[in-house]
């Protein structure tokens, strides 16, 4: 029924996207294992990321179990549907229970993503991390398959909030690409620091990330105004100190030492 149902959402989901004309591309995807427990530690632009991802893990034959924030299954339908696809809440003031189910899963052989930075950065650059990937990679002993994406954000993110404090749109603008970047799988072994090795985290995702967004397809025109592009990148999106404010990261999370110093 799991996967009855996993079936009949993605392709859904693809119709949908299709529908708008958004496009799904993949690189890396062959570091994905087709069968085995595998950690994925996926940056966070945009609210369909998950979507964008599932939709790239698509050839490799995989159901991926995302662990996601916990009020999306404050809607009846939508939480029947997230249980039966077996995907985990996240409460970001106990996440304990999510670790504990994604920790069963992965023993279970089960594919499950994980959003490190817990929450959509403003600046769009990797902000501060969480150590569960870390912890649980220990425990498990899985690889962890980093994950980086771009071009979801102009289809509906976060912004700078207008005078109303209203966050922009989704925009269903034709012909967007979003590019699924899937890194070379990591290990943490039983003795490493998890701040040091979140940290190493943190400045793998940034370089794939930062491949993309430098990407010619991805760049902004020349004079054109991009809130949807990193400022240290040409863009006009807030830096990470004028984020700051927006930014709602949890108190034990990890302060980036990667990145852009200029923020």
């Amino acid at each position: 029924m799991s996967e009855h149902v996993y079936r009949a959402t993605n392709l859904l989901g693809g119709a949908a996207l299709r529908a708008f004309g958004i496009r799904t591309v993949a690189t890396g995807v062959e570091h994905l294992p087709t069968s085995g427990p595998v950690l994925l530690a996926a940056t966070h632009v945009s609210y369909p990321d998950f979507l964008m991802i599932g939709q790239a893990v698509r050839e490799r034959q995989r159901f991926v179990r995302f662990m996601c924030r916990h009020d999306v299954w404050h809607l009846p339908v939508v939480r029947a549907a997230m249980d039966r696809m077996r995907h985990v809440p996240v409460d970001r003031e106990a996440p304990a229970g999510a670790y504990v189910t994604a920790r069963r899963l992965l023993r279970e052989g089960e594919a499950v993503c994980a959003f490190p930075e817990a929450g959509i950065s403003y600046s769009y650059t990797v902000r501060s991390l969480m150590r569960g990937v870390a912890s649980l990679a220990r425990e498990t002993g899985v690889p962890v398959v980093p994950v980086a994406l771009w071009g979801s954000q102009r289809v509906w993110s976060v912004g700078v909030p207008d005078e109303r404090g209203k966050e922009p749109r989704p925009c269903l603008a034709r012909g967007r690409r979003v590019d699924v970047d899937f890194g070379v799988p990591l290990t943490i072994g039983a003795r490493d620091d998890l701040t040091d090795w979140t940290r190493h985290l943190g400045a793998v995702l940034t370089d794939q990330l930062e491949a993309l967004q430098r990407r010619p397809h991805h760049l902004p025109r020349p004079g054109e105004h991009a809130p949807w592009h990193p400022a240290h990148l040409g863009g006009h999106a807030p830096t990470r100190a004028q984020a700051a404010h927006l930014d709602v990261v949890p108190r034990s999370a990890i302060s980036p030492t990667w990145g852009p110093t200029s923020s």
